[in-house]
This record gives C-alpha cells, structure tokens and sequence, in this order.
C-alpha cells in the first residue's frame, strides 16, 4: 500500500516581494499582484517623476512559476515596471482592468468593476 497524498496547504500565506507586489498562495494556488522588479532608479512621466529606492526581495526569477498575476492598474511604474511587464509573459494568466488589458494588447484579460 502507498503513502497517502500529502494534501495542499490550505492556509493562505503572503509573502511581500516590494511595494505594491506581494505573492499570496493557497491551496497550491500562487497569486502576484502588481509585479514591480526593477532595481532602484528614476521612472520619467509626463506628469510625475518616481523614485524607486530599493530593489526586490526575492528577485522575479525566483518567483516563478505563479498561476496568476492580479494587476491593479498598467499605467504607472509603481504598479509595473520595465521587469514587472516581462514577468507577465512568464505567468499563467493575467488580470486587470478593461482598460489595462486594452493597453497590455491581449497580455492581460479586463476584469470588470464590481
């Protein structure tokens, strides 16, 4: 006779990468919201400058796999950086906004308000 099927985790565990990104698992389930892994340095808008003072821990290659991402919005460097948008293309599935799934150009399914 085998041994029995160790059971997934139940237990939500988070454990914050930086800032806004935070990778949440449970039940064998792992979950990034806003992937930002760019090093410290300077993100030039038209209307802002930001000013990212230090770097991940731990760096996105250590992060993956991840079934999904949960992206809260694309349009600032806060919330997506240079690495943060790479790193989409290795995750599982994308969700976002409508309007950020618009501008990630089928990188990303728009999840509607609720």
């Amino acid at each position: 006779m085998s041994a029995p099927k160790a059971m997934p985790k139940t237990t939500p565990t988070i454990t914050v990468i930086g800032s806004p990104t935070a990778l949440i698992e449970v039940g064998g389930f792992r979950l990034i919201t806003d992937p930002t892994f760019d090093a410290p340095g300077e993100y030039i808008s038209p209307h802002a400058m930001l000013r990212k003072a230090s770097g991940p821990a731990p760096a996105a290659d250590q992060i993956i796999p991840v079934d999904a991402v949960l992206l809260s919005h694309d349009q600032h460097s806060d919330n997506l950086d240079h690495s943060g948008r790479a790193f989409l293309a290795k995750a599982g599935r994308n969700f976002t906004t409508i309007a950020g799934a618009r501008c990630l150009r089928g990188g990303a399914q728009g999840l509607a308000p609720w």
